[in-house]
């Protein structure tokens, strides 16, 4: 049984500001600070991306591992917005990678749709980084901030127009480095990341995902699949007889509500039925399924 204290004051009361509880209890955000809450900080990141691509302004998302096992996602959506924000008074990329519950996915009116954790993800993974840097692309110049343990260094700096010879014309531009004050292990599996990210690719047809690996560049990827889960499914199904050649497919809107379904029977004993709501698996089922 643990020693009673006497005391209990409002100086037992601990107020943590900014990211602090990030940093204090990572695993009520990600889950853990094993090699799944690791990956999940790319997720995080990767997700914004293809929230973008579900809002209809995105159609390629680039992820990079590099050599140090630093990662890079940019896609060529909106770019995060840069000017003042109303509340804090900073700019509003600043405010989305340092505020908890700071983001465009709460009123439904940047985002109908949306995959990542509505305001958490980005500065999470911010606050659990030893290193950031956000580049964004927007109504033609280029701006960028960069971070130390969830903290900015500096300001927002505007480096000017957007070079013509700049292929990215527009879009958002993370680049971040795990901290290992909080991860005992820091090392991406590349074979990991790709399942995902194929997974991903999948879940949204005409979506261009490219996955470089600097230090094994024989195994870098590029996945779009046109028929979406479609795709998906005679994927799960290539090494098994199937009993028909094309699968079910349907897609109904309600309001506003896009439900997509395919199915393919095989030979098999078992089945296998996956469900996702806003590309996120949710393996526990949900009223989608039923």
């Amino acid at each position: 049984m643990a020693t009673k204290k006497k005391g209990y004051t409002a100086r037992d009361i601990q107020v943590l500001e900014g990211l602090e509880a990030v940093r204090r209890r990572p695993g009520m955000y990600i889950g853990s600070t094993d090699e799944r809450g690791l990956h999940h900080l790319a997720y995080e990141i990767v997700d914004n991306a293809i929230d973008e691509a579900m809002a209809g302004f995105c159609d390629r998302v680039a992820f990079t591992l590099h050599a140090d096992n630093s990662v890079t996602v940019h896609d060529n959506g909106r770019g995060i917005p840069i000017d003042i924000h109303a509340m804090t008074g900073r700019p509003a990329l600043e405010t989305i990678m340092t505020t908890l519950h700071a983001g465009g996915k709460f009123g439904g009116g940047a985002y109908k749709v949306s995959g990542g954790l509505h305001g958490v993800g980005s500065s999470v993974v911010n606050a659990l980084s030893e290193h950031m840097r956000v580049e964004v692309r927007r109504q033609g110049r280029l701006h960028y901030q960069e971070y130390k343990r969830g903290e900015p260094t500096a300001d927002v700096v505007d480096a000017g127009p957007i070079p013509k010879a700049d292929p990215l014309r527009a879009g958002t531009l993370v680049t971040f480095t795990p901290d290992k004050e909080v991860f005992g292990h820091t090392r991406f599996d590349w074979d990991t990341l790709l399942t995902r990210f194929r997974e991903m690719a999948y879940l949204n047809k005409g979506l261009w995902i490219i996955c470089r690996s600097e230090a094994h560049p024989e195994d870098d990827r590029t996945f779009y699949f046109e028929g979406g889960i479609s795709s998906f499914v005679r994927h799960l199904n290539h090494n098994r007889e199937v009993l028909q050649a094309e699968p079910f497919y349907m897609e109904e809107t309600q309001d506003t509500n896009v439900v997509e379904i395919a199915l393919q029977y095989n030979g098999g004993f078992y089945e296998t039925t996956l469900a996702f709501a806003n590309c996120i698996n949710t393996v526990d089922g949900g009223k989608h399924l039923e």
